[in-house]
């Protein structure tokens, strides 16, 4: 009797412990997307690794180990053709990598423009990007996050999202009653996987860093994509490393459904960059003077 007691009372503290760690979701607006507020309440959808019908964009927010904590942020855009989102394959699992390496990461639910029937438009996809970017920056210190390593991980339709808010300037609007608004945008480093569109047709010389990763038999083409992309910020200075795997096809998620060892490894290899880059040593303490 006395040892079921002591498994109870473990199977207890494991299950608070559980509570307590379980990731926080914050609505990226507290009254709903702008104009489009009285659709906040309509429930989103979920199935086996999908999310659907996203009407209250959010982040649900991953925090690294203590230990671990090097003060790099991601937020992450989950691909799935703006019909729906792969979240749990591209979301989740992609938050839990980052965790593992010390980054802090934010898994994005954007408005999905290309389901049936949905009033959004892939301007409504951007302001969710931007928004996101922004509210993480806001909280840079209540999450131990340097406001100035906030990067995004775009997968397939979520690489064409961050490209969408990683060429232009970014700038807040000073003048805005939401100061999370007066604040920048732009991501600080971006990782596209497997990117589908979003091919800017200028790049900027300062445009964010990049990792770019792809396989050649890609049979949605994005492995062209990719290619244009790297040719592109190349020519404009830009720092960029590109892997084309040889083989992988599309939607291989963070590569551990896969037997071929290049795919099944992938994720370090966008590790790999980020310490190269310097994105993994623990950064300095941001004085207060520079954060939001």
């Amino acid at each position: 009797m006395k040892n079921l007691f002591v498994i109870f009372g473990i199977s207890m503290l494991c299950t608070i412990a559980s509570a307590q760690t379980a990731p926080q979701v914050i609505h990226l607006w507290e009254n709903g997307a702008p104009g489009f507020e009285s659709r906040k309440d309509i429930p989103e959808q979920a199935q086996d690794y999908w999310v659907k019908n996203v009407n209250n964009p959010s982040i649900t927010v991953y925090l690294p180990p203590k230990d671990k904590a090097n003060g790099t942020a991601v937020v992450i855009a989950p691909g799935g053709g703006f019909r729906e989102l792969v979240f749990n394959a591209e979301g989740v699992e992609a938050a839990q990598f980052l965790n593992s390496i010390g980054v802090t990461a934010f898994a994005l639910k954007y408005r999905l423009p290309s389901e049936p029937n949905s009033p959004y438009t892939k301007e409504n996809v951007r302001q969710d990007a931007y928004r996101a970017m922004r509210l993480v920056r806001s909280r840079a210190k209540d999450w131990n996050i340097d406001p100035h390593r906030v990067g995004v991980l775009g997968f397939s339709a979520g690489g064409e999202v961050a490209s969408m808010i990683a060429y232009a300037p970014g700038d807040g609007d000073p003048s805005a009653p939401d100061p999370i608004d007066r604040l920048n945008g732009r991501p600080d480093f971006q990782m596209l996987v497997y990117p589908g569109g979003g091919v800017p047709d200028t790049v900027p010389p300062n445009a964010p860093p990049a990792f770019l990763l792809v396989a050649n038999d890609d049979q949605y083409s994005c492995d062209k994509v990719t290619l244009e992309l790297y040719e592109k910020l190349h020519a404009a200075g830009v720092p960029v490393e590109a892997i084309f795997l040889a083989q992988g096809k599309h939607a291989f998620n963070m590569g551990d459904r896969s037997k071929l060892v290049t795919v099944n490894t992938w994720p370090q290899r966008m590790a790999d960059w980020m310490k190269d880059s310097g994105y993994l040593t623990p950064a300095a303490a941001t004085p207060a003077s520079q954060l939001p």
